[in-house]
């Protein structure tokens, strides 16, 4: 169509030409349309080659929108970035202590200011179903020889729902075990350092790897089945406590494993009870050829009602007494703890704590005296919901030949 209307065109010129002069000759004529048959060529020629460019602009869209539409069928490198950011999670927490200290037996005073945690956690959700959490730590600021810190890998696991309120996890990640070992965010819990026996008996934070079954027996009661690698105590080096025997999955010696179940009730609104049992055929992981079985109960209960909140927990280990000889340490066979903590939150974000606490990492006999207790008594101020600001006062007792220190506490913490 548009070729037709060009030769229109020209014919045109020509006939207006004529008439707007005398009558030309044949041989002007002939000139005249050898010129216009000229121009007509080049226009045609600049025709085709705009057609042609418009085909090939045509073929290029249609490939896009082909490839385009593939990538978008297949989940390809567009695609999965945008599912990548959408499920996946950043967050993290940290806490400062400052920590002034003086032990009553010796008068030596311990002032000192430490950046005790820094954590990121990364998760991606693959689907509804089979997703992955992970958890990176820096503890004390600074890592490497000689350095008072570490860099952890405290969890990195895939978790699956198998069924309707019931979930496997295969990796390495924390151990279902007391009140802070899962959930110990800074802004979540009293006081700038961790409670004793959970610290010292439990010991937090424990992680091990391998499988836990967890779900919902009914509304309220959750249970938690594990199969992971155990502790490894070296007693030949005369380290007797549980919480040295943390191999923190670091090329860990996998003799012998560990089991461990959970069954913790919250059918009650602000009420949680719960209670854990662990065994391990040998603690010493093949060290002496009777071994050390050893087994953890632990039983906790939590309540909030209004301001008012109350924690108690107890946990005890049991353990061969092969393990007692190994190590040399009178009553060792038996590690217990229990503490009681009552808190009442004025306003939103500020609440007070006092906390009384024993544990015993020798408690096999009554024959000498190896347990310690403290009073801790202090401040939370929250100054959004995930950052907190605490001080605290404690006061310890020890047994004799043993610092006991008193003193003050102060940090800052949060989490995201």
């Amino acid at each position: 169509m548009f070729k037709k209307a060009t030769l229109v065109v020209a014919l045109a010129a020509i006939g207006v030409s004529a008439e707007a002069q005398e009558t030309p000759t044949l041989e002007q004529m002939w000139e005249v349309i050898q010129q216009q048959k000229a121009e007509i060529e080049a226009l045609k020629s600049e025709l085709d080659e705009a057609e042609h460019k418009i085909e090939e602009t045509d073929v290029r869209v249609e490939t896009t929108a082909s490839a385009l539409d593939v990538i978008s069928q297949s989940g390809g490198s567009q695609s999965s970035a945008a599912n990548w950011t959408e499920n996946t999670s950043l967050g993290g927490y940290g806490e400062l202590h400052y920590n002034n200290l003086e032990d009553s037996h010796s008068d030596a005073n311990e002032s000192e200011i430490d950046f005790h945690r820094f954590v990121l956690f990364l998760g991606h959700d693959f689907n509804e179903k089979v997703r992955f959490f992970s958890e990176v730590e820096i503890e004390h600021s600074l890592a490497g020889d000689g350095k008072p810190g570490e860099v952890e890998l405290e969890q990195a696991y895939i978790e699956y729902d198998y069924a309707q309120n019931h979930t496997i996890k295969s990796g390495l990640f924390l151990t279902p075990v007391g009140i802070l070992n899962e959930t110990h965010e800074p802004d979540t819990f009293f006081g700038v350092e961790r409670n004793n026996v959970e610290k010292n008996i439990i010991p937090t934070t424990w992680w091990e790897a391998g499988v836990n079954l967890q779900g919902y027996l009914v509304d309220g009661l959750r249970y938690d089945l594990g199969v992971t690698s155990g502790l490894n105590v070296d007693a030949f080096e005369g380290k007797y406590k549980v919480r040295d025997g943390r191999q923190k999955v670091a090329e860990a010696n996998a003799n012998n494993a560990a089991y461990t179940g959970r069954i913790k009730y919250t059918a009650i609104p602000g009420l949680e009870l719960a209670t854990t049992l662990q065994y391990q055929s040998d603690l010493l992981q093949g060290e002496l050829e009777q071994g050390a079985a050893a087994t953890l109960f632990e039983a906790h209960a939590i309540y909030e009602a209004g301001g008012f909140g109350i924690r108690a927990l107890y946990a005890a280990w049991d353990i061969d007494g092969y393990y007692e000889e190994a190590t040399g340490k009178l009553g060792a066979d038996k590690q217990e703890g229990w503490y009681v903590e009552p808190s009442y939150k004025f306003f939103d974000n500020f609440g007070v704590f006092a906390r009384y606490s024993e544990w015993d990492n020798q408690a096999g006999t009554g024959l000498v005296d190896s347990g310690y207790s403290q009073i801790d008594v202090g401040v939370n101020y929250w100054l959004t919901p995930q950052v907190v600001f605490k001080a605290d006062y404690q006061d310890q007792t020890a047994p004799d030949a043993k610092a006991e220190m008193d003193g003050l506490n102060l940090g800052v913490g949060y989490s995201f």
